[in-house]
């Protein structure tokens, strides 16, 4: 990804770019509180960043009410975000990250709409919304 910002290079970077919520969500594997999120019912024309390396994840054409209580999207650019196994919480899911800077997004469950049958579930807290 050689064309994506500079991503901060240690926790004191992170923590001076980032709110106290979008370090715990993006850099500890945190979850916002369902239905708290900016995004959850955002409806407008555009692209979804990572807010900490502004790297271009979900398009929101891609996006749907899931009625989970986080933004939803059914499709990503595979070379834009990297998944890996979460056992946390004595639960197996898929984690999402972003793979330019490595930080948590959500999980990706196999509940979406066709054709891909993905759901990815997003915290708000770490995009930021790019209107078209």
């Amino acid at each position: 990804m050689s064309n994506e910002p500079d991503v901060p290079t240690d926790d004191q970077e992170w923590r001076e770019e980032l709110t106290d919520e979008q370090y715990r969500i993006l850099r500890e594997a945190g979850t916002e509180a369902p239905f708290s999120g900016e995004y959850v019912d955002h409806k407008d024309d555009g692209s979804y960043a990572c807010v900490g390396c502004g790297t271009t994840l979900f398009d929101s054409e891609t996006k749907f009410d899931s009625g989970c209580g986080w933004p939803s999207f059914s499709d990503v650019d595979d070379d834009r975000v990297e998944t890996r196994l979460d056992t946390s919480h004595g639960m197996r899911r898929t984690e999402v990250l972003c793979a330019n800077c490595g930080g948590h997004l959500g999980h990706v469950f196999d509940d979406g709409p066709e054709p891909t049958g993905k759901r990815y579930c997003i915290n708000s807290a770490v995009l930021e919304f790019d209107g078209e």
